[in-house]
């Protein structure tokens, strides 16, 4: 099995779905277990000479201004998780849980939390025996970090509050003990590190850039495969267009789609037709599409600078032996990454969405009705077409920008808010709803390009064509459609197609 070490520097996307998604175990560098003592002596040596500390002798937010005694710092700390624990809406994803249980860990890795080591430990026992906290997934205004849903997660330490284990959900008290862990007793400063931080709108938002990043090279394919069976040209693939505005992502596209058309029959039988240009859908899909790629890896760059961040308040510093005050917590540079994103991946819809009624439109494609013979008895993929141009819709709905609102909050003590959480779940649900356009159109092409039984596609269109066909069949006659959407999603998430047509031609950009 594979194992992540989390050290000060060098989280990458690729850790990230390891540890969410494919069950990588998690552990700390032994340099890390070092900071994290040296930072958490400064705090016990703090209390002990009763230093007047935000969140560790003090109160919260706009209560920051009361002192707590000595005797009473281990209940602040356990009152600011059952407080803040205030999220509602439904759970988020096991898997969202997982990457925001492994940054939280990571930000503790760089040593400025002042959080005792065998606390870092229990979170990474719950992680690696498979313990998910129940997380609502509403409640976080990105500011002063995801307290709530950070205060639902990490009371699952101390045996509160909810989770699932083996399937089924259950108290955190009987969580720890059906995987053999005792609660926590939080000491100083703890509960304050626990939920100050941006770790879930990160882990959201991690998820989404990395699988935004295969749909932008999924999308490359399916346009590829569309430009086909319409009887595009591959002119506008030519380098020196794109080397006069040389864009990366446009290039990167121009370059993907010349590649995967390459050596088409299907192409060269019709070079000397009569049509002057093709539609923008077409033709201009390496600008569309390299636009999108572009802001993706802008938003990545952002993703894993978040991910490689220290995001407590206070942060402890042991090398000069004090603490300082300041707003990293803040999710300002996540919420706007988020909001771009959204808007980028939901032009890959909006441009899927046209080629899929170029498609299945008789007048613009030359092809039968839908896709499907005997038109009338049969809808073929009309309503395919209504499903893409709903989700659609719905992204544009999506893509309003969460950044641009604040409401102050703590009695106008934290005044302004990034509502980075909330972006980053229109995010989300932005790249599923493209996913599942994307999917609409390899299936339409798929089924156009089965008609073209004389003559050879390119060499990635052939692949991914022939990937596509052995799980899906052509669609002879009506049936349930929604299966084949499902499934040709599940084939675009299990990255066969992708490999196939990579096979073929080599890694798409």
């Amino acid at each position: 099995m594979t194992t992540l070490v989390l050290d000060m520097e060098n989280m990458t996307l690729d850790g990230l779905v390891a540890a969410a998604r494919d069950g990588a175990l998690v552990q700390l560098s032994a340099e890390s277990e070092e900071r994290i003592r040296c930072g958490r002596a400064l705090v016990d040596q703090w209390v002990a000479e009763e230093r007047r500390i935000y969140g560790v002798t003090t109160g919260f937010g706009a209560l920051s201004d009361v002192a707590i005694s000595k005797k009473d710092t281990r209940r602040l700390q356990e009152n600011i998780l059952m407080s803040h624990a205030s999220g509602v809406g439904g759970p988020l994803a096991p898997e969202t849980v997982r990457a925001t249980m492994t940054l939280r860990v990571k930000d503790f890795a760089r040593g400025h939390s002042g959080i005792r080591l065998e606390t870092a430990r229990q979170l990474l026992e719950l992680l690696n025996r498979g313990v998910v906290p129940v997380v609502p997934e509403k409640g976080s205004v990105g500011a002063s970090g995801d307290l709530a849903p950070l205060a639902h997660l990490a009371l699952v330490m101390l045996g509160k509050g909810e989770a699932f284990y083996g399937g089924e959900r259950m108290s955190g008290a009987d969580a720890l003990a059906a995987c053999g862990l005792k609660p926590l007793q939080l000491e100083s400063a703890e509960g304050l590190a626990l939920v100050n931080g941006t770790q879930v709108m990160t882990a959201i938002g991690g998820l989404a850039v990395y699988d935004a990043v295969r749909l932008s090279r999924l999308t490359d394919i399916a346009a590829s495969m569309t430009l086909e069976v319409l009887m595009g040209s591959r002119t506008e693939f030519n380098p020196r267009i794109h080397q006069v505005r040389p864009h990366p992502g446009q290039m990167a596209a121009a370059a993907n789609m010349e590649r995967i058309t390459r050596n088409s029959e299907i192409i060269s039988s019709h070079k000397d037709c009569s049509r002057i240009q093709d539609a923008y859908t077409l033709r201009c899909s390496p600008q569309v599409h390299g636009a999108t790629k572009d802001a993706v890896a802008y938003c990545r760059r952002v993703i894993e600078t978040e991910m490689n961040s220290s995001t407590s308040n206070p942060l402890m510093f042991a090398d000069s032996g004090e603490f300082l005050l300041g707003g990293n917590f803040h999710g300002q540079p996540v919420a706007l990454a988020m909001d771009f994103m959204g808007m980028a991946v939901a032009e890959l819809a909006n441009i899927s969405e046209r080629r899929i009624e170029r498609l299945v439109n008789p007048k613009l494609s030359g092809l039968p009705a839908f896709l499907v013979s005997d038109g009338g008895l049969n809808s073929g993929f009309m309503i395919a077409q209504y499903t893409a141009a709903a989700l659609v819709s719905e992204n544009k709905v999506l893509a309003h920008p969460a950044s641009v609102d604040s409401i102050p909050t703590s009695a106008n003590k934290e005044d302004h808010v990034s509502m980075g959480t909330i972006a980053a779940r229109k995010c989300r649900e932005i790249v599923a709803n493209t996913e599942n356009v994307v999917a609409i159109e390899l299936l339409c092409a798929a089924q156009a390009l089965d008609l073209f039984t004389n003559m050879k596609p390119g060499e990635g269109t052939l692949a991914a064509y022939q990937t596509i066909r052995r799980v899906i069949t052509h669609l002879d006659s009506d049936r349930y459609l929604a299966a084949d959407i499902n499934a040709m999603g599940e084939l675009m998430r299990s990255e066969d197609i992708l490999r196939a047509v990579e096979t073929k031609v080599g890694e798409l950009a």
